[in-house]
């Protein structure tokens, strides 16, 4: 077969040119992923002091269960960013770190389940808790925005593990809706067992995602072969 030099030469500068038109691109979504992950990481540290200080104080096990649930966020968020920061190495490390989340999250199911369980066959009423309303009010707002945020930088890199990080953080917004409901009837109505009720919904979104980070899905280890990460 004869080969065009200069059809060659013209097919190698079109496709060096679209490598480095992608490029900065692609460098300009990595620099946003890890602004995002930091921003996530600052927002749920804030989230898991909050929750755990105005759940002990109010007695609240559905605000003691978001602001322990917070912390493990902060850890899978900080494994995400390691994760793009150290390519594809690590990989082992990385399914170890998940299993340790996944482990953490499923025991938290089993303490918030008991707790709320415990309360409402012992009759112990939560106190009014405002600062637990703001958060969750809060929590809803910035949650949603950091899931969307997540998304497009996951869409720009195809990656799985910040895909899967958007998630966790859509999951997030749904316990502080839970907790909200929880808080405000508690607050406003008087009903004391709302509380435990809003704690106990949060049991099956935990299990869920502490089962897909045992599983190794959580950060999208099962996409480490498909996905282009980073």
């Amino acid at each position: 077969m004869t080969v065009n030099p200069g059809k060659l030469a013209q097919m190698f500068s079109a496709t060096t040119a679209e490598t480095l038109a992608a490029s900065p691109d692609r460098a300009e979504a990595i620099r946003r992923g890890r602004r995002i992950a930091y921003l996530s990481i600052c927002c749920t540290t804030v989230e898991a002091g909050v929750g755990i200080l105005a759940g002990a104080r109010a007695d609240s096990t559905a605000l003691l269960g978001f602001g322990v649930d917070s912390v493990i966020e902060v850890f899978s968020a900080a494994v995400v960013l390691w994760r793009m920061q150290a390519g594809a190495r690590g990989e082992r490390r990385e399914r170890t770190a998940l299993r340790l989340i996944g482990a953490s999250l499923l025991l938290l199911a089993v303490f918030i389940g008991v707790g709320a369980i415990r309360s409402l066959i012992g009759h112990e009423p939560a106190a009014q808790s405002y600062l637990g309303i703001a958060l969750a009010v809060g929590s809803i707002v910035v949650m949603q925005w950091l899931a969307r945020a997540k998304r497009s930088v996951a869409r720009d890199l195809s990656s799985g593990a910040v895909q899967a990080d958007s998630v966790q953080s859509e999951i997030c917004s749904y316990l502080a809706a839970i907790l909200l409901v929880g808080l405000g009837l508690n607050a406003w109505l008087g009903w004391w067992w709302a509380d435990p009720l809003a704690a106990l919904a949060m049991v099956p979104l935990v299990l869920k995602e502490g089962w897909s980070a045992w599983r190794g899905e959580a950060c999208g280890c099962s996409h480490l072969h498909e996905a282009d990460h980073i």
